[in-house]
């Protein structure tokens, strides 16, 4: 992502935030067959290398974090992708000023910028039963970096003051205690909020938009049982 901060630019982006909100609904709690996954990938992308033993521990976390607590998958899920991910820029490893990696293709490379970990741990999460109302993936401007940033936040409860899943630092914890980190805007499933005075607006549904379906198409290629909705 660019350093500079800038609002146009990010509201661009909110095309593609719009759609992954509403998509992945019924893939996400079907059985995903590792084994058909990793031979696709290897036909897309050539030898995995590296990337095999990362994806291969990707679904041993997947298999085996089913039935502990959301906290502790919280947690599992957070470390795991900052663990096996080191950050590095769009253009730098894709050349392209602005790209959206599947989990596959992040735990491949081992690396990604923000938005990566936080679709990959958005993705994880919800395949691990977290309801998508709990989770939303969040723009915000890093202050002390100068730069806008994705974080996944996490909410126990409507209300809630969320969690915050963070590519910059393991530490999960509440966004009040996150002063570095100015919301922008975020979405699921659900819709897409803004944040104000008296707490974040919902100001819009979900709705399919062709800059994710790419996005889609990858994961569907890959071997992932997608289901796209409105």
């Amino acid at each position: 992502m660019a350093v500079r901060f800038a609002i146009p630019r990010t509201l661009r982006w909110l095309c593609c935030a719009l759609l992954l909100a509403g998509v992945m609904l019924g893939g996400l709690h079907a059985d995903w067959d590792f084994s058909l996954i990793s031979r696709r990938a290897q036909a897309l992308y050539g030898p995995l290398g590296e990337g095999q033993p990362r994806i291969d521990a990707w679904q041993h976390l997947l298999v085996t974090q089913k039935q502990v607590g959301e906290l502790e998958q919280l947690k599992v899920v957070n470390q795991f992708f900052n663990k096996q991910m080191r950050y590095e820029e769009d253009i730098d490893l894709w050349h392209e000023v602005d790209y959206w990696e599947t989990p596959i293709e992040a735990l491949w490379k081992g690396a990604g910028d923000c938005e990566d970990y936080a679709i990959a741990k958005y993705f994880s999460l919800r395949h691990l039963g977290v309801a998508s109302d709990k989770l939303r993936i969040t723009y915000v401007k890093a202050l002390r970096l100068n730069r806008v940033h994705m974080v996944l936040t996490y909410y126990s409860s409507p209300e809630a003051m969320p969690l915050v899943l963070d590519s910059l630092i393991d530490a999960i914890k509440p966004a009040s205690q996150r002063t570095d980190l100015l919301p922008v805007y975020s979405f699921n499933a659900e819709g897409l909020w803004l944040p104000g005075a008296k707490g974040n607006k919902k100001v819009g549904d979900t709705k399919r938009l062709s800059r994710w379906q790419d996005v889609l198409k990858k994961m569907q290629a890959e071997g992932f049982p997608v289901e796209t909705t409105n």
